[in-house]
């Protein structure tokens, strides 16, 4: 999976098909190239994870800080 398609994920996603690579890779007798592909997919998606999860916390922080109330339209990315 490119970079562009996985800029396209919303978190829950990502995490769902990192969960399947991870499944994948446990599970399965795979030849190296193919636990190297997973690998780097499931670097990628862990890295974009952690970029959504990182400006959501942003975000909540800027909002409490300014005493606003939060809705849950607020939240959305």
């Amino acid at each position: 999976m490119t970079s562009k398609k996985i800029e396209k994920l919303n978190l829950e996603d990502a995490l769902q098909k990192l969960e399947k690579i991870v499944e994948q890779m446990e599970g399965e007798e795979l030849p190296l190239e193919k636990l190297l592909q997973h690998l780097e997919e499931g670097m990628k998606l862990t890295q974009y994870c952690r970029k959504l999860l990182s400006e959501a916390e942003f975000k909540v922080d800027r909002l409490l800080q300014n005493n606003e109330q939060i809705s849950w339209d607020d939240l959305q990315m």
